[in-house]
């Protein structure tokens, strides 16, 4: 049997027993009261009417660990840093879940030390940014553990950040996962590309469940794990294509960096706690507007497809020049500039409309 076989046969099962794993976890926990049960609907974060479980992460967990187990085996390969980080993770979003509460500054205290033992334990480093004064600087061990450990952070507490609509970070993790997925085929990196192609499936099952009408929520637990998966697929795929500007993966992850690069500097000003939620994010602020028109029965998983369409169309000049360095830096920062454009936009609206 050739090698394109085994990896056709292990995926076609995978996709099963990905599907199995959330339809049994949401039949289960489908009539739960417990503490997975989400019925909190004044924080605010909470957009929802009905309660729903958070077990996303948890359905998640159990087939992230069958997939990489299993490829390890099958194709001698080590996946110990995607399970560490995945189990780390999924565990730190968990204890949220079932509302163990743990104050901000310590659970990022508890990430950093995660990070800093999976880049030491796994060799984990950004190695090539296309920026002459930044390289050099990643040559010295501390800076390069500090700069990836950054970057980590950022892209796992934007994936929670704008985790709240139906759809909305599961359909972009999938655009973004999708994208990579591409860039490792057509350069050849297919023991990447299968990893990614087994993350794409388990984010496939979940949105099956979570849109348009969710019977599950990702939970903290889920949207810190794959948080820190996108976070380590983007890394890889940078070291291992260097004919790709660094600049086009800043581009596809601009939109969960800058939400928390953006709302931390935004909290300050406005003098409040930068840790701690408020609803005045951009989602937030979209799906205020698109409920003020009355021209949607149900805003919720329209403001997630107007998101992420918004963010395609947005990155798709980029693939096409996504080995032209300058190009891809001056699409980034006027990315980040039209954020800015259409955050004050829609801020001034629901100001005057919510008086906030």
């Amino acid at each position: 049997m050739s090698v394109d076989s085994i990896e056709l046969n292990f995926l076609s099962i995978f996709t099963f027993i990905s599907f199995f794993i959330f339809l049994t976890v949401e039949k289960f926990f489908k009539n739960t009261t417990g503490v997975l049960l989400d019925k909190d609907f004044i924080k605010p974060q909470a957009f929802h009417k009905n309660a729903v479980p958070r077990v996303g992460g948890l359905a998640a967990i159990f087939a992230l660990t069958i997939f990489f187990i299993i490829y390890s085996f099958l194709f001698n390969q080590s996946s110990m840093d995607y399970l560490f980080l995945s189990i780390a993770f999924f565990c730190l979003g968990f204890l949220d879940d079932i509302k163990v509460k743990i104050n901000p500054s310590s659970r990022l205290i508890i990430m950093i030390i995660v990070l800093l033992l999976s880049t030491n334990l796994f060799s984990i480093n950004i190695e090539n940014t296309h920026l002459n004064f930044l390289n050099v600087l990643l040559k010295e061990k501390i800076f390069q553990v500090i700069f990836t450990v950054l970057c980590f952070l950022f892209i796992v507490n934007g994936s929670n950040l704008i985790d709240g609509f139906n759809g909305l970070l599961g359909i972009h993790l999938i655009t973004i996962n999708l994208i990579l997925l591409f860039i490792n085929v057509i350069y050849g990196e297919s023991q990447l590309a299968i990893i990614i192609t087994g993350q794409l499936l388990v984010l496939a099952s979940f949105v099956l469940f979570n849109f348009p009408r969710s019977k599950i929520f990702f939970g903290d637990s889920g949207s810190y794990l794959f948080g820190s998966l996108i976070a380590l697929n983007v890394i890889k795929t940078n070291n291992l294509n260097p004919e790709v500007s660094s600049f086009f993966f800043c581009i596809l992850l601009f939109y969960l960096f800058f939400e928390v690069f953006f709302s931390f500097f935004r909290k300050l000003y406005q003098k409040k706690s930068p840790l701690k939620p408020d609803q005045n994010h951009l989602h937030m602020l979209s799906f205020r507007f698109l409920d003020k028109t009355g021209k949607f029965k149900d805003c919720n998983y329209i403001n997630s497809l107007l998101i992420n369409l918004t963010f395609i169309v947005l990155i798709i000049p980029s693939i096409y020049f996504k080995n032209d360095g300058i190009f891809c830096r001056y699409w980034f920062f006027f990315l980040l500039a039209l954020y800015i454009f259409f955050y004050l936009r829609l801020y001034s609206f629901v100001k005057k409309q919510f008086d906030i």
